[in-house]
């Protein structure tokens, strides 16, 4: 029997920032991962250079049944605190674009800067180390946590869920938060694939599939409404759908049914520009078309279209064609899946959840933080912030 004031499950992210932090503040702490190799979800995102966060952290850039609850958190520990964090240990970082920051070297420097704040705290270490059980115990005071895990009995007077979500699954994600969660009468928000591919119907797809590879830049949205979520970035075309930044931004706010919408030449007035080259002469619609995009979406657009001249093409053509350039809808048939997908949507509802210590309002001592929680960032370091902050806001609360 080995007695601890903290245990924290998922030596991911959020779970060693928690660890580290209430270690250091005095808490005797043990950090279980049923893993063979450690944060294997930092060492491969950002194409192994960790995006590990983003210079523009606000509310707006996360989803969640309650959007009010990251606020606290993503208050009391900012992008600037984890930056200088990375000072101390002389990590050389660069800002891509909007925002995001990367390591100058590698994700294992994130890894290895990680294991030492534990290190400095002295957290022991249980990996790899699976939790078959957990028990609450009920004492005079608050209670205690009893895991039964393949090392033997372990005690603790705190219990922190930091599994991470069901993304990834090849790197051993599982909904094991969201089962210990049900265990304990609290309520899920119905998780699912975000920052994810979209995917087409095969038959509907198959004259697109042809352009996989090729990508260019649109306005895509989905929803109505004033508030229809809306980013303009990359579109990647695959051989079942499409992806690329864009795509996996709107995928977390797209509904099963709903139509997404891409403006296809975005900041332009494609209606007003091709009836303007109407009087230019001779020039091909496909070569037109084709000074804006790539030549082969060009000539995919247009069909048989594209070796007609711009000057013999009807008015009620170029307004149709421009209409459809800066709106093309379409109805995916699902997502690629957890295996494609970057993080989960939805997990432990933040309503039975206390923002300041992400305690479970009905279960003392037990605790929620990073993926497992319903708040999922946006793609650019957000994911990232969110288990940097709310593992700090746990780890100080212990």
């Amino acid at each position: 029997m080995q007695h601890f004031d903290v245990a924290v499950i998922g030596a991911g992210a959020a779970g060693m920032m928690c660890a580290a932090v209430a270690a250091q503040r005095g808490r005797r702490v043990v950090l279980i991962d049923h893993a063979q190799k450690l944060a294997e979800k930092i060492r491969i995102s950002g194409g192994g250079r960790c995006n590990f966060t983003n210079r523009r952290v606000g509310p707006e850039n996360f989803i969640s049944a309650n959007p009010h609850f990251c606020k606290s958190a993503l208050a009391g520990y900012s992008p600037q605190d984890f930056i200088a964090l990375m000072a101390r240990y002389n990590i050389a970082w660069y800002e891509k674009h909007r925002g995001q920051l990367f390591c100058d070297r590698s994700s294992e420097d994130i890894i290895e800067m990680l294991r030492a704040e534990c290190e400095l705290g002295n957290v022991q270490w249980r990996m790899p180390c699976t939790v078959q059980q957990i028990t609450r115990v009920e004492t005079g005071s608050e209670g205690r946590y009893d895991l039964a895990t393949s090392e033997g009995l372990l005690q603790a007077e705190k219990l922190v869920i930091a599994t991470g979500g069901l993304a990834i699954p090849q790197l051993g994600a599982t909904d094991y938060g969201l089962k210990i969660a049900r265990q304990f009468g609290l309520k899920v928000v119905e998780p699912r694939p975000a920052l994810v591919p979209l995917t087409f119907d095969g038959v509907q797809w198959a004259e697109f599939g042809e352009l996989s590879g090729l990508a260019l830049e649109a306005n895509i949205s989905t929803g109505t409404g004033r508030n229809a979520p809306e980013f303009l970035e990359d579109v990647l075309f695959t051989h079942r759908g499409l992806s690329g930044p864009g795509i996996l931004q709107i995928s977390s706010y797209w509904q099963p049914g709903e139509a997404i919408r891409l403006d296809l030449a975005p900041g332009q007035d494609m209606t007003a520009a091709l009836l303007e080259a109407k009087s230019g002469g001779r020039q091909q619609l496909g070569n037109l078309l084709g000074g804006l995009w790539p030549k082969r979406l060009a000539e995919k657009w247009l069909g048989e279209q594209a070796a007609l001249r711009v000057a013999d093409a009807p008015d009620r053509l170029l307004r149709e064609l421009g209409a459809r350039i800066q709106g093309w809808s379409l109805i995916p048939d699902g997502t690629a899946g957890y295996k494609k997908a970057e993080v989960m949507r939805g997990g432990v509802d933040t309503k039975g959840l206390d923002q300041r210590s992400m305690q479970a309002k009905t279960v003392p001592g037990l605790h929620f933080i990073g993926e497992a929680v319903d708040v999922t960032g946006w793609l650019g370091g957000y994911n990232f912030q969110w288990a940097w902050a709310s593992a700090v806001a746990c780890g100080r609360s212990l």
